[in-house]
Formats: structure tokens, sequence, C-alpha cells
């Protein structure tokens, strides 16, 4: 089974990609959606945040509007909300792994956004990233409702910069020249990859490393 990464800094096409993956018969673990989860009443976060900055909790889930406020009133927030949080995904992105190699999957997506700056880069074989001229990529985020140039502006600063992720991608795929194309540039990947062997996944167990005697 290949082990497929998605990334792409924000506003890229991301989403859309991810979509288009599922189309292709890719089945896609997606890190936000399980941050989410995390956060919500009962989340497996909500305990360990609240622990940390229990202001940042109402009715007992975690105020995503709260937390940010803090993230950037506090350097070092963000580091111990990662601490938290990073284990926590990878623990279920490892279930969703087990899961696809049961299913005898090709290819299985793992849609990070913050694939490189999160060290995920060793839990991948091959990693896409989606991107898209400067322009565009502004005018799809302004678009989202309370966003502002102040606050894109903050989350760029947290994100490796596009042209660094493009040249750490052994895929590139282009999202500004319109849908089609962007599939047909997804298809073609993933038509690639299957039938491949992949090298990072089944993980090999601890206790058959080689030992020297």
């Amino acid at each position: 089974m290949i082990v497929l990464g998605l990334t792409g800094s924000i506003g890229m096409g991301k989403s859309t990609a991810a979509g288009m993956l599922r189309r292709l018969g890719c089945p896609v673990h997606d890190a936000d959606a399980v941050v989410h989860k995390l956060y919500a009443r009962g989340g497996g976060a909500v305990p360990r945040i609240a622990a940390l900055y229990p202001q940042a909790i109402r009715d007992g889930a975690v105020d995503r509007a709260a937390l940010s406020a803090i993230v950037v009133a506090d350097p070092t927030a963000l580091k111990k909300l990662e601490a938290v949080v990073h284990p926590l995904v990878r623990q279920a992105g490892d279930q969703f792994l087990r899961r696809c190699a049961r299913a005898r999957v090709p290819v299985a997506v793992l849609d990070i956004p913050l694939l490189f700056e999160s060290r995920g880069r060793n839990r991948v074989d091959q990693v896409v990233v989606v991107t898209a001229p400067g322009f565009i990529q502004r005018r799809r985020v302004l678009a989202r409702p309370g966003m502002t140039p102040q606050k894109l502006a903050t989350i760029l600063a947290r994100q490796m910069p596009d042209r660094d992720k493009r040249r750490q991608a052994e895929h590139v795929v282009p999202t500004g020249l319109g849908k089609r194309y962007t599939l047909t540039k997804l298809a073609g990947i993933v038509r690639m990859l299957r039938g491949q062997r992949g090298r990072v996944w089944p993980p090999i167990p601890r206790s058959r490393h080689y030992q020297s005697p």
C-alpha cells in the first residue's frame, strides 16, 4: 500500500483535491476533521487543553476563537497545543491506515495541512502539494466568513512557504487552471502509484528491529 501525503498552504485547493482523490477511489484521512472531533464535547483533547487553558473551554468543548486568541497572545501556546493535539491526530491516522491495509487499499491518502511543519514527511511514501498563484490564494481565503488580511498574514507566517513545499514534494498539482486540469493531474498520479509497494506501512515493530549480538 502506498501512503500518499496531501498538503498545501491555506487557500491552495487542498479540500477540493481531497474530494477528487476520493472520487478516484482513494480513501482520505482528513486531519482537520479529526481536530474538530478532538475539540468537540467529549473529544480526547478537551481535558488536556482544559488543564493548560481552562479559559478556552466553553460548554464542555474547545472554543476555537478563544484558543486562537490565546495563541496570538502567548508565543509559547502553539507548541504546547501541538504537543497535545499532534499525537492524537497521528494515532487516528494510524488507525485509518490499519483499516486501509486490511482492506488491501492500493493508495491511502493522509490529508495533513501542516505535513512538513509537523514533521509528517516520514509517515508517507510520497507527497502531493497543491498550489496556486498568490493572487488566487488571497482571493479564495479572503472570501471566507470572518477572514481578514491580518488573519491571513498570521496564518501564512506559521506555514512553510509554498515554494519550499513544492521543492520537497514528489508531485506538484496546480489548482488555478480549472478543476478538470487538477483532476487530470491527480488521476495520473494515482494511476502511476497503483501497484507500487510502499515503504512506510506497515511500520516495523520494534521487536523486529535488528539487534547486534
